[in-house]
């Protein structure tokens, strides 16, 4: 075990995108991150350059696999102080086009992923005193969103799940929020665009042309990186229980 410098921090998912921008900013300011990502060649390849960071391979949709993650992070670092649940995956399709098993799996990262790093990270949150819990939601967990119907009934869940735990972990001295981007300039987005494309009947390139007349630009990834750390500062101290919509204005009109 090191000898304890800082909070530390779990985030999932974060070899690249948001969750990497999220672990940068957390070690600018000071924390111990555990960089944590299904790819774990990856994961170690992002650890470069922060200090104090270190990499550790999980599937969130594995209950063994998240539990061994926080047990790991706890073993190396002495203590856990804040969770960053971020690993997630998208599909485009309408529903009627969308079986069985393409819902599950897309739910299985987003929500069931959250679940369950809530579920192992908080016990040990606890045991160090208390901290922090910032869930990765959407604005599409807000709103009807066509051809991402399992992406959006995930984060719709999510976001419910994250007000449900912050008046149970409340006592115990744990916060928990949710940072609900717009869209984020990420591969998750610029990828599926041709498919938004097609069945949205847009011409090629009109995908982003119709977001930047919404929300004015592309959200960054450091966009979210310090919303996240907004609301896992511990002075922060009466902020549990939000959904912290961060869209440019997406949500903010009907045209």
């Amino acid at each position: 075990m090191n000898a304890p410098f800082g909070p530390v921090a779990i985030v999932t998912g974060s070899a690249k995108g948001i969750g990497l921008s999220v672990a940068t900013e957390l070690a600018a300011r000071g924390y111990r991150v555990v960089i944590s990502d299904i790819n774990g060649d990856d994961a170690e390849v992002a650890t470069k350059g922060l200090e104090g960071a270190i990499a550790i391979p999980c599937d969130v949709r594995d209950e063994t696999q998240v539990r061994a993650l926080v047990d790991a992070t706890v073993a190396h670092h002495g203590r856990l102080d804040l969770m960053v649940p971020n690993a997630g995956i998208g599909l485009v399709a309408p529903i009627l086009e969308t079986d069985l098993a393409a819902w599950r799996q897309v739910t299985a990262v987003n929500l069931d992923g959250v679940f369950l790093a809530l579920r192992w990270a908080a016990p040990a949150i606890l045991a160090s005193g208390g901290g922090s819990i910032v869930n990765i939601a959407s604005v599409s967990g807000t709103t009807g969103t066509p051809l991402i119907a399992s992406y959006a009934a995930a984060k719709a869940a999510v976001i419910n799940l994250t007000k449900t735990a912050a008046m149970e972990l409340r006592p115990h001295g744990i916060r928990v929020n949710a940072v609900l981007p717009g869209f984020i300039g990420t591969d998750l987005v610029t990828d599926a665009a041709p498919d938004f494309e097609r069945h949205l009947g847009l011409p090629s390139g009109g995908f982003g042309e119709v977001i930047e007349a919404k929300q004015g630009r592309f959200g960054v990834p450091d966009d979210v990186a310090r919303a996240v750390a907004f609301l896992a500062d511990p002075d922060q101290t009466w902020v549990t229980g939000s959904a912290f919509t961060l869209d440019g204005g997406l949500t903010a009109a009907l045209v």
